[in-house]
């Protein structure tokens, strides 16, 4: 019979056990996410990951049936974390106009003067794979709605307090389709002419469509 100790015991140790698991396959993504955002993902080998995480091959395969498995869960990972950045904007005591603002000054601030591994994971992906895998293509637009659907929440909520201009004939999601969109390319655009003036002429056209 088990004694109370020993009970404690496995259970404790099945506990830690259950973070390090945790712990090796969050450790894989963040060093994934980096190279990938550096470097783009064909140009990334899983030894290349491995190596850089100090991670044996074992621990990938046993986390990742596939290399574009993981590319899927670095992308729903971002998505997961870009949603509470975008939860800590609306729940700000501020106007809808001021979140989508601030929304878009980070946007614009980030994706300035080069690309690290904060910036340029979407962009960078987004030309990259949405051909190469369906998967991946698929995440990466669900992604996007997440975030096309907060933005057009956000119009709509200046609309209703008068902090954005209401544009005749255009739905909110319409709106932020645009602005989305828009964004997303002068990001890539940005990135193949090497100058910040793409982003520049978005933000004008944003600022001022938002009322600013």
């Amino acid at each position: 019979m088990s004694t109370p100790n020993a009970i404690k015991h496995t259970q404790t140790d099945n506990a830690l056990s259950t973070i390090a698991l945790s712990n090796t396959r969050d450790h894989l993504l963040t060093t994934g996410y980096k190279l990938i955002a550096q470097k783009g993902f064909t140009a990334v080998g899983i030894k290349q990951i491995l190596d850089t995480a100090g991670v044996p091959k074992g621990s990938f395969y046993h986390y990742f049936a596939s290399k574009e498995a993981f590319g899927e869960a670095i992308i729903s990972h971002y998505f997961t974390q870009y949603k509470q950045r975008l939860n800590v904007i609306e729940s700000q005591d501020i106007s809808a106009q001021q979140k989508l603002y601030d929304y878009f000054q980070n946007w614009y601030d980030t994706q300035q003067s080069g690309c690290d591994h904060e910036k340029c994971l979407v962009v960078k992906l987004s030309a990259e794979v949405s051909d190469m895998s369906e998967p991946m293509r698929k995440v990466l637009h669900a992604g996007y709605q997440q975030t096309i659907t907060w933005l057009a929440t956000q119009i709509k909520a200046g609309w209703a307090d008068g902090s954005v201009p209401h544009a005749a004939n255009v739905a909110a999601e319409s709106m932020a389709k645009r602005w989305y969109f828009a964004w997303l390319g002068a990001s890539l655009v940005a990135k193949i002419s090497q100058t910040d003036t793409p982003l520049a002429e978005v933000w004008l056209m944003t600022t001022t469509a938002m009322g600013r």
